[in-house]
């Protein structure tokens, strides 16, 4: 690791990444990822990562290339070769192929100066670190520094696109991270399930109204939709034996209520009803009332 660091601080490599992250950026189809053996497992994983982060990408084995899978790769795309040796026979198509149909290709070896390493129009020489195994022959070393590479172009991409986490939550619907993701605007009610009523609603309306929906709050707004107060559980049992139901919500209201906005991630709107030991925050877009987030909500989401 410490190797390929200070290999990519050194300028030929340095180079040589820049310019594979601007061709990459700059294709307006896939990036086709290819290797053979253990070079195309690692293949595979940088083509998942670039794909969930915002840059379309493929991966093809080399030899289905050689029998039908090139017409796969269009003018538009751009192939990444991985090669440790850069002698892989099983590429040599893919290599033809680009050549011939003016593909960009990025090759990713220890030795440039291989028949991959001179045909590639960006080589990326990594620096030929011995292998791990005992015997220097099992694709260990080799295979790390491919996968490290691989992911600071995918970093570098991600920077260069200013690909957000809102973004990245598109491509990652499902599982604990896509509830990482979710904003308040994906849990919160709405509509007809939101708990609201007018400054000049009374104590008994605002009563029903709390119990007519699920939340144990009201929500008060003026005439133009504004969050004013909130009407809990806890003020109708503050002021049931001392006030009229007749009686203004003005008067029994709690003022300026918690409000967030609808951007926020659910996993902060949490944090915000851990931290003020409350069960529910109103959401407002611009001081106006659009919904009602509860701490149900966001954990039945699988956010915590």
């Amino acid at each position: 690791m410490e190797t390929l660091i200070a290999a990519l601080a050194e300028r030929p490599l340095a180079q040589a990444f820049d310019a594979a992250v601007g061709v990459i950026a700059a294709a307006r189809g896939r990036v086709i990822v290819t290797g053979m053996g253990k070079s195309g497992l690692i293949g595979r994983k940088i083509a998942a990562t670039l794909a969930s982060t915002g840059t379309p990408s493929m991966y093809i084995h080399p030899a289905e290339a050689s029998h039908g899978d090139l017409g796969m790769i269009t003018s538009d795309d751009m192939v990444l070769a991985l090669s440790w040796s850069g002698e892989t026979t099983e590429l040599s198509d893919i290599v033809t192929y680009c050549g011939r149909f003016g593909v960009p290709l990025v090759v990713i070896t220890s030795r440039g100066d291989s028949t991959a390493g001179r045909a590639a129009d960006i080589c990326l020489a990594l620096p030929r670190a011995p292998e791990a195994c005992p015997n220097q022959l099992a694709p260990t070393t080799s295979t790390t520094l491919q996968v490290v590479l691989g992911d600071a172009l995918a970093v570098a991409l991600v920077e260069r696109r200013g690909f957000s986490a809102t973004e990245f939550r598109v491509f990652h619907p499902g599982g604990k991270l896509g509830a990482q993701l979710l904003t308040v605007a994906d849990v919160m009610g709405h509509g007809e399930e939101l708990p609201v009523i007018g400054l000049d609603a009374s104590l008994m309306e605002a009563t029903i109204e709390m119990s007519r929906k699920r939340y144990g709050s009201t929500a008060v707004v003026d005439g133009d939709g504004r969050l004013i107060g909130a009407f809990t559980d806890g003020d109708l049992r503050r002021s049931i034996t001392s006030a009229s139901l007749d009686d203004n919500i003005v008067r029994h209201m709690t003022v300026r209520p918690l409000a967030v906005g609808p951007a926020m991630l659910a996993s902060e709107a949490l944090r915000v009803l851990n931290e003020n030991a409350v069960s529910l925050l109103f959401v407002c877009d611009d001081g106006r009332l659009i919904g009602a987030v509860h701490l149900h909500d966001i954990l039945r989401a699988g956010v915590a």
